[in-house]
């Protein structure tokens, strides 16, 4: 088993800038506000030959009784409950606070391994600023710099010498990502759509635990969140993502910060699920982040969240928008769920599969060739004034999306509707259900054009 680390302290200390560095990643927002973080944060990092999880938290307050801190402080206390360490995170140029008195006390009742880093500490390694911090009854200060890499490897040391107490360790942090030496990568799933549609809440009813902050409140969530999950054998990457509002309506720095981490999400994902607000209906900013999915080239499945909410005729006005504004989705399963009410969860996760599948199944050439051939006997494409285009033969150009290479004679010619037509025939035969499929065309090359007659 990997030993845990932990990292927890008030807001804005620098605990995601920490997390980063342990884990030579980029995958924790990182910003000079108070409150960014609010998930628990998982990334796998390495000393040597030797591996360890460690987990972000949001900013703590342990006697919070009310609001979106409240539910911070309960992620941040699971968090000391999984973890074998517990990094207490503190603002050495800030001083001592009240609330740093009160994690600490908390901390005391744990019953954990507990190191606490003085961070900002560059150029106070020996300063007297460091004594104050006595006060909280939890060890010896251990000043480090999170921003400049400086006593990074020497706290990671003593958070694991209970664990590896024999072997020499290597100099620095291996920086490799995990998932580039994963020969068997988990698939991964994002979760994307408007702020407030049910994102968490589904993540956390395919968990069985409040594993993500979900409250009524528009922006709950602003870092992309990645949890593991294994459903019917196969293993998952769940990917819980800010909801995208339009461009005019993202006035703080830190919803900015958020729409770029969603964007590269949806990018990295293998499989987007876009969750639409039954009770809203799909809207243009709906449609947008579809056409990012669709641009990104992920297969994706709708899911219309909250549908128990909603009338029988609210649920036909859903149904001719979501045909109108994302008819350029039409290869995208439609499901009808509640997240909160455990409804229509099953079809859903076999949506996701097939969607999965299809994107990464393979075209053999032969069986491409002769449903080009079949599908050009039965309609030829145009004539572009002295030019017919040829189409000859068909391979496959790649998976997730799905490529298909045409070769022929005057390519450039073929209209966007034979493309369409061309796409139909190979969807039907393959059956591929929630995928982009893109087509390539290729023509040959006259070597005689050049020449001089």
């Amino acid at each position: 088993m990997k030993p845990v680390i932990a990292l927890v302290g008030r807001p804005n200390v620098g605990k995601s800038t920490l997390f980063n560095r342990m884990t030579k990643s980029r995958d924790a927002i990182v910003a000079d506000f108070a409150g960014l973080t609010r998930d628990r944060h998982y990334g796998e990092g390495k000393l040597g030959s030797h591996e360890f999880i460690v987990i972000d938290t949001g900013g703590f307050e342990p006697d919070c009784t009310s609001g979106i801190f409240k539910e911070m402080a309960k992620q941040t206390r699971q968090a000391v409950a999984e973890a074998d360490a517990v990094v207490f995170v503190v603002d050495v140029r800030n001083g001592l606070s009240a609330q740093d008195h009160d994690i600490a006390r908390y901390l005391r009742t744990a019953n954990k391994k507990v190191l606490l880093a003085a961070n900002k500490a560059e150029g106070m390694q020996d300063g007297p600023q460091l004594a104050e911090f006595y006060e909280l009854g939890i060890g010896d200060p251990i000043p480090v710099s999170a921003a400049h890499g400086q006593g990074i490897r020497s706290l990671v040391d003593m958070a694991l010498d209970d664990f590896f107490p024999e072997e020499e360790e290597d100099d620095e942090l291996d920086g490799r990502d995990w998932r580039e030496m994963d020969l068997d990568k988990p698939i991964r799933l994002a979760v994307a759509g408007r702020p407030n549609v049910g994102k968490s809440t589904l993540i956390n009813t395919w968990l069985g635990e409040e594993r993500l902050v979900a409250f009524d409140m528009p922006g709950t969530t602003r870092d992309a969140i990645s949890v593991p999950f294994e459903r019917d054998g196969k293993r998952f990457e769940l990917i819980d993502t800010a909801g995208l509002r339009r461009k005019g309506k993202v006035f703080e720095a830190i919803e900015k910060f958020s729409v770029v981490k969603t964007l590269q999400a949806i990018s990295d994902a293998n499989v987007v699920l876009l969750l639409v607000d039954a009770t809203q209906g799909v809207t243009e900013q709906d449609a947008h982040i579809a056409g990012f999915v669709l641009e990104s080239g992920r297969a994706v499945v709708i899911a219309v969240n909250k549908w128990d909410a909603v009338d029988s005729y609210q649920r036909e006005m859903l149904q001719r928008s979501i045909e109108q504004r994302l008819a350029f989705l039409k290869f995208a399963p439609v499901l009808n769920i509640s997240a909160i009410k455990r409804q229509g969860l099953g079809p859903l996760w076999k949506a996701i599969a097939a969607a999965w599948a299809s994107a990464t199944k393979k075209l053999p050439t032969p069986v491409l060739t002769r449903l080009l051939q079949e599908a050009v006997e039965f309609q030829q494409p145009k004539r572009a004034g002295a030019y017919r285009p040829k189409l000859r033969y068909a391979h496959q150009g790649g998976q997730n999306p799905p490529i298909i290479v045409i070769h022929g004679n005057s390519l450039e010619h073929v209209s966007d509707a034979y493309k369409r037509y061309l796409e139909g025939r190979f969807r039907e035969h393959f059956k591929l259900s929630g995928t982009p499929l893109r087509i390539e065309f290729r023509s040959s090359q006259n070597p005689f054009a050049d020449k001089e007659q």
